[in-house]
């Protein structure tokens, strides 16, 4: 008998059973016979956990309409969190809340159960926050452009996509390229075999495992909720049609899933398993509603106007419940045409797809030597169109939700593949992305490109740069001979990365205008090597600052070569102020 079928029927069997405990006195309100605490004291921000053992009258355990278990936490300094708890089957009926604590000192939670006998609330439990050295999830910093931790630290995303069963030694080898997050989508929790309303608890352990092989490794996760496969009965075909799989089947059409309101009535039930169940990890960095929605027949036989709409309203239900308000977002497909507007507008943060095959200009001749303009010349600058675009339209965090595989004018493998990926990366930086782009996808096939010491090497760039902190954030000209350049300025700093894909950059002379006079730090940074290479004081005059990139030619009989692009940041240099002669005289004769 195949395993999912068979936590289907032992879910069924452990509800019948507990319907069963409570027939002889239908009247009689439920009881919670015990609360089981995994530990006293737990760090801050980590899993606390509870096991629940409860007498209820039910039929779904999923269904909080049949029963809804809720647990008030106050804080010591007396903020209160309602933190659902939720069913999971693991050799026998088991109720569970987790829960992670952003206070130190001693909390306060009581548990209230809900059946359709009326409620009970469990007597005053405690349990106690002690110092840890996590930084607790992510949010939208003030800037409003820029990431960061609960504890106000600063978070640049360095990741990818990475679908299918996660591994330790996988994480282990991302962990030590630089990655900092992983976006993954999964198989939904309500199968054929679980039927709509009932989650897969195989999936959901899988997810479980997921999230804690993460948070050993501070890793984050985009949690892509609803891959558009799933969503489509006709549209791409292939494996992009994997409705038949879906139980929402049996009471909406795929091209009505978007606007119907029995579909809706169980997804709410499912995001608030999502909450319960996940909400509470540090490791959780986005819920992505929805990856290539304009890959669904709610879509395109549907209601696009009603499929944007929807997108919204899973944004608000995450908003409204989701208690440590992880930030949202969801995509189109990567087509030059398939900006995803509504999708900007409702989310938390935009997320543009680009697939530069698919529309976007790219070199058309087959060969390079009969090309106007450089393939790779044409790749930086479609992020950078795309991203400058997103970012003056919507006053949010800008990223490339997903991009690369083998849509491009270079195929993966070659010298041209690899010379792109890197370019993206830094051009993504360089115009105001919060992450880098979410790069199609950890595999045999692509980890020779993007598994590679050039995440390593832009991770130690944007460690150095506070970017949660900057403030008025706005995009400055920066121009290098016969090449490109991009650069961002903020009170704080200036950051920038310039490219010449048809020779090189050593010696070339970068001006950066639009700044502010006076004196500033400069710190050239070695794309390719991962190293600052340069450090040097400069003055701006008339609005512009000019330095060179150091040639880096052969030094002891060894070949430093700068490559084709260099990234930089200039800080301004606070002038010292000068202690007046009088007061220092004055303050000599007092002593």
């Amino acid at each position: 008998m195949p395993r999912t079928i068979l936590c289907f029927i032992l879910i069924a069997m452990s509800a019948t059973l507990a319907e069963a405990q409570v027939v002889k006195d239908s009247t009689s309100r439920p009881e919670i016979l015990n609360i089981i605490q995994n530990q006293d004291s737990v760090g801050l921000y980590d899993k606390f956990e509870t096991r629940l053992i409860i007498k209820a009258q039910f039929l779904n355990p999923f269904d909080a309409d049949d029963i809804d278990i809720m647990a008030t936490f106050t804080s010591p300094s007396g903020k209160k969190w309602n933190i659902p708890g939720f069913y999971q089957y693991t050799y026998g009926t088991m109720w569970k809340m987790r829960f992670a604590a952003d206070e130190l000192g001693v909390w306060k939670y009581q548990v209230r159960v809900r059946d359709i006998n009326g409620e009970t609330t469990s007597a005053e439990k405690t349990f106690k926050a002690v110092g840890s050295s996590y930084k607790g999830p992510i949010k939208i910093a003030a800037n409003k452009r820029f990431l960061e931790y609960k504890n106000g630290s600063p978070f640049y995303g360095v990741g990818l996509w990475y679908n299918g069963r996660v591994t330790k030694e996988n994480l282990d080898e991302l962990k030590n390229k630089g990655v900092n997050f992983i976006s993954n989508y999964i198989t939904p929790l309500e199968t054929m075999g679980s039927g709509v309303g009932r989650y897969d608890q195989e999936v959901c352990s899988r997810i479980d495992e997921l999230f804690e092989l993460c948070e050993e490794r501070e890793i984050l996760v985009s949690l892509n909720l609803w891959f558009h496969s799933y969503l489509s009965e006709t549209v791409w075909g292939g494996g992009n049609i994997r409705w038949q799989t879906n139980p929402y089947q049996h009471i909406t059409a795929a091209k009505d899933f978007f606007r119907s309101s029995e579909a809706w009535k169980y997804q709410e039930k499912l995001y608030r398993y999502f909450i319960a169940r996940w909400s509470y990890s540090r490791s959780l960095a986005i819920w992505f509603i929805v990856d290539e929605i304009n890959g669904t027949d709610g879509w395109v036989s549907g209601d696009s106007v009603m499929a944007g709409r929807w997108t919204k309203n899973v944004h608000d239900y995450f908003k409204a419940n989701d208690p440590y308000n992880h930030p949202t977002t969801g995509t189109r497909s990567g087509g030059i045409k398939e900006f995803f507007h509504d999708g900007y507008q409702a989310t938390d943060i935009a997320a543009r797809e680009i697939y530069e095959a698919q529309g976007f200009p790219i070199t058309k001749p087959g060969t390079l030597d009969s090309a106007d303009i450089h393939p790779l010349t044409y790749s930086y600058n479609n992020y950078a169109g795309q991203i400058k675009k997103i970012w003056d339209g919507y006053g949010k965090p800008v990223i490339i939700g997903e991009t690369g595989w083998d849509h491009t004018y270079f195929e993966p493998g070659m010298p041209g593949y690899t010379a792109m990926h890197h370019n993206v990366l830094w051009v993504s930086l360089a115009t105001g992305a919060s992450m880098t782009p979410f790069w199609w996808a950890f595999s045999g096939r692509m980890n020779d490109v993007i598994v590679s010491n050039q995440l390593r090497s832009i991770r130690r760039f944007t460690d150095s740069v506070p970017f949660s902190k900057l403030s008025n954030l706005s995009r400055i000209d920066a121009r290098i001979p016969d090449g490109d350049g991009f650069a961002m300025q903020s009170d704080q700093l200036i950051y920038g990365w310039v490219v010449n894909p048809k020779t090189d950059v050593a010696g070339d002379s970068v001006t950066v205008s639009g700044v502010r006079d006076g004196k500033y730090a400069l710190k050239v940074f070695h794309t390719w090597r991962g190293d600052f290479i340069m450090e040097e004081e400069l003055t701006a005059t008339n609005g512009a600052v000019v330095f060179s990139i150091p040639s880096l030619h052969t030094a002891g009989g060894h070949a430093n070569y700068i490559g084709q692009d260099a990234a930089f940041i200039l800080e301004p240099k606070k002038e010292k102020l000068q202690t007046p002669v009088s007061t220092r005289k004055g303050r000599k004769r007092a002593n």
